[in-house]
């Protein structure tokens, strides 16, 4: 059974999802078995998955891909939503404040001074972070992801960047332990005693 599903994305985006001659949507088409219509009029993209589709998620993973580049991943790191584990996530900025002041500060809180304070967010988590438009994404695994969203918020909310990078710190280091215990059991992760 075929499967399909829309999107819109800013008109701005469009030549990056289709890539120096057509290569990044070429790509994505053959890696999803998915084949995908562009309106480049008013930025609808249309997937659709092949007969041959032998993924039942891919068609949401192309979606997921193209979602992610509409809202400002380079294709690169879009590409990385391909695993099973890795999600995005978007932040509506419109819940913390109306004005288009409003907005611009809040995006100015989470990128920082020179990019800082994203790339600091990026480091502590292993994430992707964008800020485009109305929005900040977040592209990583779930336990990951969950804490820099957080991390966001936090800031979103008026939360100092020193609090916030201790909060980014502690949940590092209880990260990397909850990783190393389960690489350490012998059953595995998902054993029980």
């Amino acid at each position: 059974m075929k499967a399909d599903a829309r999107l819109r994305i800013p008109k701005a985006r469009i030549a990056v999802l289709i890539g120096p001659n057509g290569e990044i949507k070429r790509q994505l088409e053959q890696i999803t078995a998915t084949d995908i219509t562009i309106d480049s009029t008013d930025g609808l993209v249309i997937l659709e998955s092949k007969e041959e589709t032998e993924d039942p998620l891919a068609v949401w993973k192309a979606r997921d891909i193209t979602q992610a580049i509409g809202r400002g991943f380079s294709p690169q790191r879009a590409f990385a939503l391909l695993d099973d584990d890795v999600y995005l996530r978007i932040i509506n900025l419109e819940e913390f404040g109306s004005s288009p002041n409003q907005i611009r500060r809040l995006k100015g809180r989470v990128i920082g001074q020179g990019g800082k304070t994203r790339r600091n967010i990026e480091e502590l988590t292993d994430t992707f972070v964008a800020v485009m438009g109305n929005t900040i994404s977040v592209i990583g695994e779930v336990e990951s992801q969950q804490v820099a969203v957080n991390a966001i918020v936090r800031l979103l909310r008026g939360a100092e960047h020193s609090t916030v990078n201790r909060y980014l710190n502690t949940q590092r280091r209880q990260l990397k332990r909850r990783k190393a215990l389960e690489l350490w059991h012998p059953l595995g992760p998902d054993a029980t005693d």
